[in-house]
This record gives C-alpha cells, structure tokens and sequence, in this order.
C-alpha cells in the first residue's frame, strides 16, 4: 500500500513539474515574440527617421534596439549598416568605414557585408573635400 501511495506522489509531482515548465516555456516565448515585436517596430522607426533625414534620431533608435538584439543577432549587420549609412551621411566618413569593416569582418556571409563592400569602394574612390 505504501508502494501505490509512493507512486501516486511521484506522478502527482511530476505531472506538476511539467506543467510547469510547459507554463516556463510558454512565458519564456512570449516575452522573445515581445522582443521581436519590439526590435521590428524599432527597425521599422529608424528606417523611417533615415528617410525623413534625422540622422540623429536614427542613431538614437539604434542604440535602442542595439540594446535589445541579445536574442537576435541576425539582425545586427541591417543595425550595423544603417548606422553606417548615418554616420556617411553626417560626413563622420572613417567612422562609416570603420562600421562598414565590421560588418564584412564579422558577417561576411550576409548581404549586408555585400553592401558594406560597396559602401567601401566608394568611399576610398571618393576625392577629398
């Protein structure tokens, strides 16, 4: 009888230990699908301050989402390159290729180190002011 007992408990806390974790788990998902969400409205917002010209303000979401792309790396060489193009447009053109050479040295395979190559060439074809 104390065998059955036993074994009923440990069902019993197991069955609440999964439930637990399935909770975990869907918590855990929800939060990343928040950050995600975040990331890409914050994207979204820089790419439209880009256009609107406010270079400023572009870099300022940056850092924002900067703060938030722990998770997802991906996307760090499409921040990396709009910072570059900021930095460009400024005139702060040797930070521009210094943000531009880190996107080829750490993300050769993207398409971003693609565009950074050419933002380079350009950049070291450009005559003097």
């Amino acid at each position: 009888m104390n065998s059955l007992r036993l074994y009923r408990q440990s069902c019993c806390l197991l069955l609440r230990l999964s439930q637990g974790i399935v909770v975990a788990l869907t918590l855990v998902g929800c939060s990343g699908y928040q950050v995600s969400t975040s990331v890409n409205e914050g994207m979204d917002l820089a790419h439209q301050q880009y256009a609107d010209g406010d270079c400023v303000a572009t870099i300022q979401t940056l850092s924002k989402v900067e703060r938030m792309l722990r998770s997802y790396r991906f996307m760090q060489p499409e921040v990396s390159l709009l910072r570059g193009l900021c930095l460009e447009r400024q005139g702060y053109y040797l930070d521009a290729m210094e943000t531009y050479n880190y996107i080829v040295a750490t993300f050769p395979q993207s398409e971003y180190a693609y565009r950074a190559k050419a933002r380079l060439k350009v950049l070291t074809t450009k005559p003097a002011s």
